[in-house]
């Protein structure tokens, strides 16, 4: 997902999202944990992923 995307998702969009992504930054760290991934740079990206959501988060509720 691109940051032009993400800024342009409401405060409940980005709520919802930063959920799901932080569920499925869980999940992809389980499997990682029992056994090794293929790709473990997807972990990297996951983890990028929810930081940005959450920076977009934290600048939209500074705004209102």
């Amino acid at each position: 997902m691109k940051n032009s995307d993400i800024k342009t998702l409401t405060l409940t969009e980005l709520n919802e999202k930063v959920a799901s992504e932080k569920e499925a930054l869980r999940k992809l760290q389980f499997a990682h944990q029992v056994s090794a991934i293929e790709n473990p740079m997807k972990l990297r990206e996951a983890r990028k992923l929810v930081a940005r959501l959450q920076t977009e988060l934290t600048a939209k509720n500074k705004q209102k």
